[in-house]
């Protein structure tokens, strides 16, 4: 088990200064198109971490993409499980229950003619995201229930998804040159 010392050392001074300046709490995630290459099914992204933070994709198969990778809603609902696991067991040090393990799978359930335009009656997106959860530890049971009913609010992915954010968009149109990529 990860020493609750350490988790609770590496972030107590960033609490304090969080409640000295709530500005400072304040934080802008980037993702960001990297793609090169003609076809439009395959792009790259990245964030600002550097080469080693860029993901290929794809568009799912269902659409006509590929099988090799992973497509953008596979890249949400593992942004989702990403997000459950790190916090479950972050609230798990916490709280002092050592997990044992943690085995996460969730599943996202939509429909393609949505995507596709073949039925506008169908919904575009995700209709349905379960999350099955195992743990495994020495723990009593009513306290590893505390904490799976504690974890999922601190869940940022999560709570984003229950409590949409504000999505808006800017454009920018650039007439195209002589010789440039389409």
């Amino acid at each position: 088990m990860i020493e609750t010392r350490s988790i609770r050392e590496r972030q107590a001074p960033l609490k304090a200064g969080y409640q000295a300046d709530p500005a400072t709490a304040h934080q802008i995630t980037r993702v960001f198109s990297a793609t090169t290459g003609d076809d439009p099914m395959r792009i790259q992204i990245g964030t600002e971490a550097g080469d080693n933070a860029r993901w290929n994709v794809a568009a799912h198969p269902s659409v006509g993409g590929y099988e090799d990778t992973p497509c953008s809603g596979d890249l949400l609902i593992a942004s989702y499980a990403a997000c459950q696991e790190i916090t479950l067991r972050l609230v798990a040090v916490a709280m002092g229950i050592d997990l044992q393990k943690v085995d996460l799978t969730v599943e996202g359930e939509w429909d393609a003619r949505g995507t596709l335009g073949v039925d506008r009656e169908v919904p575009v997106g995700y209709t349905r995201i379960h999350t099955t959860i195992n743990v495994v530890s020495d723990a009593p049971e009513e306290q590893v229930q505390k904490l799976l009913d504690r974890y999922e609010r601190y869940c940022v992915v999560g709570q984003t998804l229950r409590n949409p954010a504000e999505i808006t968009s800017s454009y920018t149109i650039e007439p195209a040159t002589a010789g440039s990529p389409a």
